[in-house]
């Protein structure tokens, strides 16, 4: 009898365990009817109170890791590769843009802007269709991590000092924060009261960043489970963020990804990307 077991979140809270959302989460993936009915059956059995969203996506990983194709299982996990962009937030910076390209976005990132009082550090600057958008990229290292109120009164600040700057150059419309994993209701309650954008993993509803990534099929390279952590890291170090940049055979031999190796990579990447 699973209704009303409790399992524990990333953030420590608890919540009755959805059997629909797992299903819905697997389905998403691209996991077959039977490779899910399996996984649930297995989580079913070991559901107990108290357990942790980390064991029971970790225990269903593994299961589509060993029973569908690798691009199934990237899928699955791409909001752990997010994480795994870390633990700097720079690379996340870079995906971010990567992301907003993809919807059709003229993107920089790292951009000096002077306002009408200070002067500023751009994580990501957007442009499409005549608007401006400034975006703070906040960045989490794990699950747990929320973006609070003193982070949006932050941006909102500092996109109103924008607004006004003096020089057309440094004037934006907008002011965006994005991160990795949620907002504190606080923080929400803030800025829908003063128009702030905020994008969080699943917020809002449509449009967030979990729904910008599948929708553009924009998958970080931390996603592939053909590359080991080492070659991650040295990819990563050389601004390479995305599964689709891995697609191309040279970028895997340039960074030290052994040639007996490179064709199951390139699998993955090609199938995953869908290049």
């Amino acid at each position: 009898m699973t209704k009303g077991i409790l399992i524990t979140k990333a953030d420590g809270e608890q919540e009755a365990f959805d059997a629909a959302k797992l299903e819905m989460s697997l389905e998403r993936a691209g996991a077959s009817a039977t490779a899910r009915a399996r996984i649930a059956a297995r989580i079913l059995r070991e559901l107990r109170p108290g357990i942790t969203t980390e064991e029971i996506y970790r225990h269903a990983f593994e299961m589509l890791r060993k029973e569908e194709s690798p691009p199934v299982a990237a899928r699955y996990s791409v909001k752990r590769a997010v994480f795994d962009l870390g633990p700097s937030g720079f690379p996340f910076e870079q995906f971010l843009a990567e992301v907003l390209r993809a919807h059709g976005w003229i993107v920089r990132t790292g951009v000096a802007l002077t306002g009408r009082c200070a002067p500023h550090e751009v994580d990501v600057l957007a442009e499409k269709q005549g608007k401006r958008i400034g975006i703070e990229a906040k960045f989490h290292n794990d699950a747990a991590g929320k973006t609070d109120i003193k982070d949006a009164l932050y941006v909102y600040a500092r996109y109103q000092d924008l607004k006004n700057a003096p020089e057309a150059s440094s004037r934006v419309d907008e002011g965006w924060l994005v991160t990795n994993t949620r907002f504190t209701r606080n923080a929400i309650r803030y800025a829908q009261c003063s128009n702030l954008t905020l994008i969080g993993w699943d917020y809002p509803r449509s449009q967030n960043l979990f729904s910008l990534i599948e929708e553009a099929r924009v998958h970080p390279l931390t996603c592939l489970t053909t590359l080991t952590p080492g070659e991650k890291h040295r990819l990563l170090e050389n601004r390479v963020v995305l599964c689709k940049t891995v697609a191309a055979s040279h970028v895997l031999h340039e960074y030290g990804v052994k040639p007996s190796r490179v064709p199951e990579v390139l699998d993955e990447a090609r199938r995953l990307c869908g290049v």
